[in-house]
């Protein structure tokens, strides 16, 4: 199997450059690399040009913009990776291998933050109710072979959940697979909003959206 990387990206010309420079020996090992710029009003796409395989514009939209990125790829296997998140160092082999000798078509890495203190019971959290529900988020490194992902209709039109939303619908193609190797997500949105202040609101976001309130409104409520 082959590895399609789609980053969706909106106005990261700060970071690009590093982000995709990390991926570097991914792509030396055969990887692909798409990044999906959401019209980004910085010089996000012209960084991004040398440092992938693709980059293509998209409507804004974590959602859309993975969509387009996925149908862009050509990979047998796509891992959708958030700018802001690093992959260990040997993830191509963990998700290729993994899903080949598990049977199962899709998963996702555990979290870690890249500060410690309450950011690692943040983390622990996120990676247990994981486990317990098979639900993941898109700080998770989420990936999937190409079949389910179609099979699951790719990630709904929303403004925001669509990562929970789909993987309850792959959760009915397969179970996840959980990789025990961590991803490393930047703590940005928590440091800037407060991170006590912050787990309420995803808590609030998150029961919001289970009982059916509407993601436009719930994305206005995360700040987007």
């Amino acid at each position: 199997m082959t590895l399609s990387i789609v980053m969706p990206v909106l106005n990261e010309a700060a970071g690009i450059g590093a982000a995709l420079s990390a991926l570097a020996p991914f792509r030396a090992r055969g990887a692909e690399v798409i990044v999906v710029d959401g019209r980004s009003s910085d010089a996000t796409a012209a960084f991004a040009r040398p440092l992938a395989n693709t980059v293509i514009a998209a409507a804004r939209g974590r959602a859309a913009q993975m969509n387009a990125g996925a149908q862009a790829a050509r990979g047998d296997v796509l891992l959708f990776l958030h700018a802001d998140t690093r992959l260990p160092d040997d993830a191509d082999r963990l998700v290729l291998d993994g899903l080949a000798k598990s049977g199962r078509a899709w998963g996702r890495f555990d979290v870690e933050f890249e500060r410690s203190g309450l950011m690692r019971v943040v983390a622990m959290s996120m990676n247990w109710r994981s486990r317990l529900t098979g639900i993941a988020t898109g700080d998770q490194a989420l990936f999937v072979t190409r079949a389910a992902f179609e099979a699951a209709g790719g990630f709904p039109a929303i403004a925001l959940m669509e990562d929970v939303a789909l993987t309850a619908r792959l959760k009915r193609i397969s179970k996840p697979l959980c990789l025990t190797a961590r991803v490393t997500t930047s703590a940005r949105r928590w440091r800037a909003n407060g991170v006590v202040r912050t787990i309420l609101l995803m808590w609030r976001l998150r029961l919001s959206f289970f009982f059916g309130a509407d993601p436009a409104r719930l994305a206005r409520r995360y700040g987007y």
